[in-house]
């Protein structure tokens, strides 16, 4: 597994022992994503019959927008590079993508097979990792997912109660809709798919996987403090904002709601709500 100080890669790592799996974990300091020549000899040396796990990325939307060329080398070419070693191996080859694959100006959730047209650099070179894995390999599952929260890292829900912690109300974003997914969630998803996987199946191809239900960001992070207000004996009133009262560099889609139909009818595991699963990580942070 490329990746292990994410949110996704140190949910793998909480659960792959239970589930039996051998996970040989590799850090930004066993493998630079940049160097192709040092991702091809990781997955040369692993052993016959492994599954590749690329749950490394950049994430920072933001900054992506003036640092293309270090978020094309990461999200583009190295998992292009790893599908290339996986399909000489014959191994395969599991990778995370995103909902900023879409614009957003779709009403309902989006179907894997929807149009794509992303608007940031973020987006664009996930979605040209994408393109990359497809054309150099055959054995491949991509899940787009969306909203990563966990107890690990830094995402919204961490952020939210760290902030309503200290304040009385807090304005929150609601008109871009999406579905929150817990990263363990994510991870439980990569775990069914590596024991249901074979290289004769016939499910490879994309998925979407995400939390169910879909919620605006003002509405997750009401939901927060919902979960959290007997713990602090007061709820934070959220003040709901549009996005044009907070500018940022990346643009971001009005819903990027995912439907997940699609991996639960192949695979049989469906993510819980994400109100559900929220519950589970404010009761994880609790001290």
């Amino acid at each position: 597994m490329f990746g292990t100080t994410g949110q996704v890669a140190r949910c793998v790592l909480d659960s792959a022992g239970n589930a039996g799996l051998d996970v040989t974990a590799l850090s930004r300091v066993n493998v630079d994503l940049a160097d192709q020549d040092a991702i091809r000899a990781a997955i040369m040396a692993a052993p016959e019959g492994s599954v590749v796990v690329n749950a490394a990325a950049y994430t920072a939307v933001d900054q992506a927008e003036s640092d293309e060329a270090s978020c094309r080398a990461i999200n583009a070419v190295a998992p292009t590079v790893m599908a290339e070693a996986c399909h000489k191996r014959g191994f395969i080859f599991l990778h995370i993508s995103t909902d900023y694959v879409f614009d957003g100006s779709k009403a309902t959730p989006y179907f894997e097979g929807d149009p794509t047209n992303p608007q940031g650099v973020y987006g664009t070179t996930k979605l040209e990792g994408e393109a990359g894995v497809r054309e150099v390999h055959d054995k491949w599952v991509i899940l787009r997912t969306a909203w990563v929260y966990s107890r690990y890292g830094k995402n919204f829900l961490k952020t939210m109660l760290r902030l309503g912690a200290d304040r009385d109300s807090l304005g929150v974003v609601d008109d871009q809709r999406g579905c929150p997914t817990h990263a363990a969630d994510i991870a439980t998803a990569l775990i069914t798919l590596v024991d249901q996987l074979r290289p004769d199946d016939v499910r490879f191809g994309l998925y979407h996987f995400c939390g169910r239900g879909g919620a605006s960001w003002a509405d997750f992070a009401d939901h927060i403090f919902a979960v959290q207000s007997d713990r602090w004996g007061r709820r934070p009133d959220v003040n709901r904002v549009t996005s044009a009262d907070y500018p940022t560099p990346a643009k971001r889609p009005a819903n990027s709601m995912l439907c997940s139909d699609r991996f639960s009818s192949a695979f049989g595991f469906t993510a819980p709500t994400w109100t559900e699963s929220v519950q589970t990580v404010v009761e994880q942070l609790a001290p």
